[in-house]
């Protein structure tokens, strides 16, 4: 199950906060170990032993606020049951180091999360319902056309999350987003001599190759993974698709069709799939929509995805990007890495002034 930090696409500021918890610090493999695996089936102790931490546990007090032991189980509960699931297959050496790993990294995050959050109390700020829900809209979306609320939580829900909780944690990140904003004002800017250094020195990442800009309309085979005859699905299908290409021959509009007949997650925005380069997409969908012009719609074109409609709506040949082109993205880029290490010094130092004491013990 994804997480809702899986979910967030967080800007700089949270992938600071709100990522720590990452195994990305990689432990040695079992042949640089030297250790062995255990017996099939043989459930390393050290494993079950994360299970049984007491979760009433201080692990850290900072600045007279504790931090439990359940609560750090709790934030890196995901990992750690992908740890427990896999250790039939990990040393047990292995086992333990990925424990260790994620509980310091877990701590590190909650002591981070703790100093700030009490910074952002002090300031009083105030996000409002609206700003919130905004938000979350923007992430589940993931395109410019918002997705009604309904179809939000819906959403929501399939990937097992309560959206009053999901609300609660997108105001965290928002007031600690805002707080910081505040913190680097006039801190994080980019001159225009910056951006030109950089576009100098990275020629490769402004070279674009050809690409298409397309919509689809795309009907699935449905029924036939759920036990239903598959050749009757598939002429189902093809029946359905074939009667929305006729209507579009006869004046129908894509966008408004592809709204409401598409199976595929672009529908809301009219089946647009924005800009995509040759080896992005299957070869089948690839082939038509490099081959149509702009304007152009296509026949009905069949993947292992289902039967499309392709229209495609603009087309770039390879080219470079120029620096005014380029400019504003690159600043975007240069700030938040800005941005990113102004909260990492500024965590830092409310680290290095705080009161935070490890019982004896931890």
């Amino acid at each position: 199950m994804r997480t809702w930090s899986a979910w967030l696409g967080v800007p700089a500021i949270f992938a600071i906060l709100l990522t720590v918890v990452n195994v990305s610090c990689k432990p040695k493999s079992p042949k640089e170990s030297g250790a062995q695996n255990p017996p099939a089936g043989q459930l390393p102790a050290q494993a079950k032993d994360a299970v049984k931490t007491d979760p009433n546990k201080v692990a850290v007090i900072v600045e007279g606020v504790k931090i439990t032991e359940g609560d750090v189980q709790a934030l890196i509960k995901p990992q750690l049951d992908m740890i427990i699931a896999q250790a039939k297959q990990l040393p047990p050496t292995m086992v333990e180091e990925y424990k260790k790993q994620l509980r310091e990294q877990g701590l590190e995050q909650l002591i981070r999360s703790a100093l700030l959050d009490k910074k952002v109390k002090d300031a009083n700020l105030v996000v409002t319902d609206e700003e919130i829900v905004t938000k979350i809209r923007e992430i589940v979306s993931n395109s410019p056309t918002l997705l009604p609320l309904d179809e939000v939580k819906k959403r929501l829900e399939q990937y097992g999350q309560d959206f009053e909780k999901v609300k609660q944690e997108v105001r965290v990140g928002l007031l600690r987003n805002r707080f910081m904003e505040m913190q680097w004002q006039g801190k994080t800017d980019v001159t225009d001599d910056e951006a030109k250094k950089f576009y100098e020195q990275n020629p490769k990442q402004f070279e674009m190759p050809e690409q298409v800009r397309a919509s689809h309309i795309l009907i699935k085979f449905d029924g036939a993974d759920s036990g239903a005859d598959p050749n009757a699905a598939k002429a189902a299908a093809k029946a359905k698709i074939e009667g929305l290409l006729k209507q579009i021959k006869e004046g129908a509009d894509f966008a408004e069709l592809a709204k409401t007949n598409s199976a595929c997650p672009s529908a809301p925005g009219g089946g647009d799939l924005g800009f995509f380069p040759r080896g992005k997409t299957t070869p089948a969908f690839e082939k038509v929509a490099f081959e149509l012009k702009v304007g152009q719609i296509s026949d009905v074109v069949e993947t292992e995805y289902g039967y499309h409609i392709i229209k495609v709506t603009d087309h770039q040949d390879a080219h470079a990007v120029s620096f005014e082109q380029a400019k504003a993205d690159i600043i975007s880029q240069l700030s938040q890495e800005k941005q990113a290490k102004f909260v990492e010094d500024y965590i830092n130092s409310l680290k290095a002034n705080a009161d935070i004491v490890f019982p004896v013990g931890t």
